[in-house]
């Protein structure tokens, strides 16, 4: 069976019934994935690619990532050993070549040098940490939904649906697909308006929506550079090379136009524009999709940094353990909160995802 990034789009209930097939499944099995958590409890190799070399580890991703850098390791201290020795010998013959003395000797290590392999120092890996600007303050009470109805046709998603968003909360919103998890963000964002109720966003909030129809907003025929441009016009080129740099838009890349930017790039370049001028409010919709492995760990780390309030629907298990305090959680018996974050949520639930629960 092959597999090319077979979580992507999938609710969590059906990727992890995705998980528990493949655990079962008898046959070989060859995928790319972005999904750490997916990957660890699936695959038992890695195949890197990396250079044009293909390299092989037996083990899970975690494995994976300690024996990469292990053997990293390894390989620059043997680099730096020979690097001294190297210049240990030349230093001799710099010193010795002009003595007829010493003209053996020297001509020795000079083969002696011209035999050795030489030891190549570990690849680095481009990975550049984004730093968000602080935040401006906004007031205490962030969002807040007060009797909201929402139908679509004759369906209901909401009936009565009271919420409150606090500074500082960070609310990952659980449930299954069709429970109302988009739906709820785009009511925050005003993309789509309550039936009735309402739905009011509090003191100095500064917004900040990311959704997969954010990327039709890009120019197609604008490259990734002049889109950084006209949207900061006071900024440096420097600072703008650098946020590129830091969505994986390196060298050449900056010049590409948005009509030919794969799904990831744009996201990416939604991402960025997003980020640079930060809001104190993320509204995120699965933010991840279609990033690869070293994006969805710098956005990672730079979100743990983040002084505002985030409200965010994600099926990556990663991303909702390191980043949320509350959980809201959608089912068809009603709404439920949990005090803290994704790991909380399952261990007091004993199951990762709502529809799991008989």
């Amino acid at each position: 069976m092959l597999l090319d990034e077979p979580s992507n789009h999938l609710d969590l209930e059906s990727l992890i019934w995705l998980e528990a097939f493949l655990k079962n499944y008898d046959g070989a099995l060859m995928m790319t994935s972005h999904d750490r958590e997916f990957m660890n409890r699936i695959v038992t190799k890695i195949v890197e690619i990396d250079g044009g070399a293909l390299t092989s580890y037996t083990g899970d991703y975690v494995f994976y990532e300690q024996q990469r850098a292990l053997a990293a390791k390894h390989q620059q201290a043997q680099f730096e050993r020979q690097q001294a020795m190297l210049a240990k010998e030349i230093n001799f013959i710099e010193r010795f070549k002009a003595r007829a003395s010493h003209a053996a000797q020297v001509q020795s290590r000079v083969k002696k040098l011209d035999k050795i392999e030489r030891v190549e120092p570990p690849r680095r890996r481009q990975s550049v940490a984004f730093d968000f600007a602080p935040p401006p303050r906004s007031g205490e009470d962030v969002i807040s939904l007060k009797g909201v109805h929402k139908c679509y046709g004759r369906r209901t998603i909401y009936e009565g649906l009271d919420f409150h968003v606090r500074r500082k909360e960070r609310w990952c919103v659980m449930g299954v697909n069709g429970a109302g998890k988009s739906t709820l963000l785009k009511l925050v964002a005003g993309t789509a308006e309550p039936d009735s109720g309402s739905v009011s966003i509090g003191v100095s909030v500064k917004m900040g929506y990311f959704a997969q129809h954010a990327m039709d907003v890009l120019d197609g025929e604008r490259t990734v550079f002049e889109m950084l441009e006209d949207s900061f016009p006071q900024a440096g080129q420097g600072s703008l090379r650098a946020l590129a740099g830091c969505f994986g838009f390196s060298g050449d890349d900056v010049e590409k136009r948005c009509r030919v930017l794969s799904g990831g790039e744009k996201a990416r370049l939604v991402m960025a524009l997003m980020l640079f001028d930060p809001p104190n409010l993320l509204v995120l919709d699965e933010p991840t999709n279609h990033l690869d492995m070293a994006t969805k760990e710098m956005l990672i780390a730079a979100l743990a940094q983040f002084e505002g309030t985030m409200l965010f629907v994600s099926h990556d298990r990663h991303f909702l353990a390191a980043l949320s305090n509350r959980v809201l959680e959608l089912t068809p018996e009603g709404i439920h909160t949990y005090g803290g974050g994704y790991t909380e949520y399952v261990a007091r639930t004993g199951q990762e995802a709502p529809g799991l629960r008989s």
